[in-house]
């Protein structure tokens, strides 16, 4: 859960005036303008250099605000999903600073009933539903957007068999991709849980480490739609892909092992549901001997 997640609930929990939290939320925004406005300096690659968050768990918020800038927009439209209530996403700075206009799904009622209640909803044009997409519906899921199919910006954040999802959709070609990889799954070998509908990060182990796919096995398929891989952030969760045909003169392909982070980030859980905080050598070994798919050959391995 990110800081300024938790930053919320603790300012709810403590029975802060709701002004202080847009105060709050306001100064945000200001400081990420300011960011975007020195990032235009700034080579856009490697885009890591280019982090910061506002409404991001990590530093997608610039990186996207940095690509926005390079990539020529038909349409300034984005779908994300597993949003969670929109207070820590992608695509929430992209929609107020740049008003650009959205569709968010997470498969929680009362996660979207909050976003339903927003007091900000009036002044964004923002629609959001609660679905559990898999590959049997995400097409449709997607489409009720009523955005063109030449959509400026996907965002797919499950915890689960997000590259199962994409492979499936065949009704959006996003200029921008970004996708969540697990690290764990090593640099090189291109793999992803198996696919399964029901599939929940909680359930499948108890660790919560076994979800998604490598970084390897997105730009296998990314690549084979027609797009690129331009970068990772720093912490290792979210990978970047721009459409190969709207790359322009400033952004170029990136090899998966220069794009690579070996993530820090410690969430894993032990059998109990509690955080472990495990060093890196042993989150691999945890999920050490679970079933994965070689995404080319199609064949079953282990982790």
């Amino acid at each position: 859960m990110g800081m300024f997640r938790s930053l919320r609930r603790r300012l709810r929990q403590s029975l802060i005036p709701a002004s202080l939290i847009r105060d709050i939320e306001a100064q945000r925004i200001a400081q990420g303008r300011i960011l975007t406005e020195l990032n235009r300096s700034k080579p856009v690659q490697p885009i890591s250099d280019t982090e910061f968050q506002v409404f991001s768990q990590w530093g997608e918020d610039g990186i996207i605000q940095k690509l926005v800038q390079h990539v020529p927009m038909k349409h300034k439209t984005f779908i994300e999903f597993g949003v969670e209530n929109f207070v820590e996403a992608n695509c929430r700075f992209l929609m107020i600073n740049n008003h650009w206009r959205g569709y968010v799904l997470d498969g929680s009622q009362e996660h979207i009933a909050r976003i339903r209640k927003a007091d900000w909803l009036t002044r964004y044009e923002l629609r959001a539903a609660c679905e559990m997409i898999t590959r049997e519906n995400v097409n449709g899921v997607l489409q009720a957007s009523g955005f063109d199919e030449d959509l400026g910006l996907l965002s797919i954040d499950v915890d689960g068999v997000d590259y199962w999802l994409f492979d499936a959709l065949t009704a959006y070609k996003p200029r921008i991709l970004i996708v969540e990889y697990n690290s764990l799954f090593g640099a090189t070998r291109k793999i992803s849980v198996p696919y399964d509908p029901s599939f929940t990060r909680r359930n499948k182990h108890y660790s919560e480490l076994y979800f998604g796919a490598s970084l390897a096995a997105w730009n296998h398929l990314a690549d084979a739609r027609g797009y690129a891989l331009v970068g990772a952030e720093s912490a290792g969760v979210n990978a970047f892909f721009v459409r190969k045909d709207v790359l322009g003169s400033q952004l170029r392909p990136v090899a998966v092992d220069a794009a690579y982070v070996a993530s820090n980030v410690r969430q894993s859980r032990d059998r109990n549901g509690r955080l472990d905080l495990l060093l890196l050598n042993d989150r691999q070994s945890t999920i050490a001997g679970l079933p994965v798919v070689n995404v080319e050959t199609g064949a079953i391995e282990s982790v």
